[in-house]
């Protein structure tokens, strides 16, 4: 019992310390709980207990109230990046000459800082390690940049090198095939779809040596690397030829069923995402030529024709030509 209010107070079995979402009220047994993170309590917004007093304050010691204070006041820094080639937890000398008050430094202090600078320039890629990171992650940005990749999947393709490097698979092949094989894994791990021929195109490398890098890359590693759907390019290629959700619905069911009869198997899914979106958009009449889709879908006319014809004679569609 607390003495001074009365209220019989006992922690439930199922507390968790670090969240509220699995405390739940003993007395009459809801689940709509407040955290009081200024009083370090746990009330039950029904019936008014308290379920819990005296929590830890996990957060800084300091106030502040602007958010120039608040980044002044951090003493954290940013968050591990392995797109840096070390990972961004080194220490930065800034340009700008001027002492922590704004002042301008003194000719002699200048040449110092200078002197310092330089070094620890030479100090962060010391070893031939740092120096390969530091070129390949230069190439990962420029062809991330250039293929319009998100982030994440940067980042994803920056550890897959970084596994590679560590297995010293980087003897015998050039950086660029090396990022441009990593780049395509991680584009599958994550089930963003993009082609071989596109990696190799804004790679500048060719086809066959991407393609045998990527498998001598998943033997290295031994990363599980899911199959390409069709289902993966739809969104995609549906995007660049305009064509609303319906069309694309209609699209990703059509290549459903075909999966289920077993005619997907063994076929390029880019060109039955092709052909099924040719069929999809004949049916909700948003048609597209076969020359346009192939173009986006970077495949030949006859690709799609034959995938058309194999769809609509297998799944028995009526497509009015």
């Amino acid at each position: 019992m607390d003495e001074t209010l009365g209220i019989k107070k006992k922690r439930p079995s199922n507390y968790d310390k670090d969240s509220c979402t699995r405390a739940y009220c003993i007395e009459c047994g809801s689940t709509d709980v407040i955290c009081d993170e200024a009083r370090g309590e746990i009330i039950c917004n029904k019936c008014g207990l308290v379920i819990e007093e005296h929590m830890m304050d996990l957060g800084p010691e300091w106030r502040s109230y602007t958010a120039e204070e608040r980044k002044k006041r951090s003493r954290v820094g940013s968050p591990v990046n392995y797109s840096i080639h070390d990972k961004g937890l080194s220490t930065m000398i800034g340009p700008e000459d001027k002492d922590v008050y704004g002042k301008k430094l003194a000719p002699s202090r200048r040449a110092e800082i200078y002197r310092l600078r330089k070094w620890q320039r030479r100090t962060r890629t010391h070893s031939s390690r740092e120096r390969n990171l530091i070129q390949a992650l230069s190439e990962l940005d420029r062809l991330t940049s250039q293929m319009g990749i998100p982030r994440s999947i940067k980042e994803e393709a920056a550890i897959i090198y970084r596994k590679a490097l560590e297995k010293r698979m980087s003897r015998g092949t050039t950086i660029e095939v090396m990022v441009a094989a990593t780049l395509y894994a991680a584009c599958r791990i994550r089930k963003i779809p993009r082609t071989l021929d596109e990696v190799a195109e804004n790679s500048r490398i060719n086809k066959k040596q991407l393609g045998q890098c990527f498998r001598q890359l998943v033997r290295t590693i031994d990363v599980a690397i899911p199959i390409s759907t069709p289902i993966d390019f739809i969104s995609r290629f549906s995007n660049e030829l305009e064509l609303s959700g319906k069309v694309s619905g209609r699209a990703i069911k059509i290549l459903e069923t075909a999966k289920k009869a077993g005619i997907t198997a063994g076929k390029d899914p880019t060109g039955l995402a092709a052909a099924a979106l040719y069929i999809s958009g004949i049916l909700e009449d948003e048609r597209r030529t076969q020359r346009e889709i192939a173009r986006v879908a970077r495949v030949t006319e006859v690709t799609v024709r034959n995938r058309y014809k194999e769809l609509v004679k297998n799944l028995q569609i009526a497509v009015a030509v």
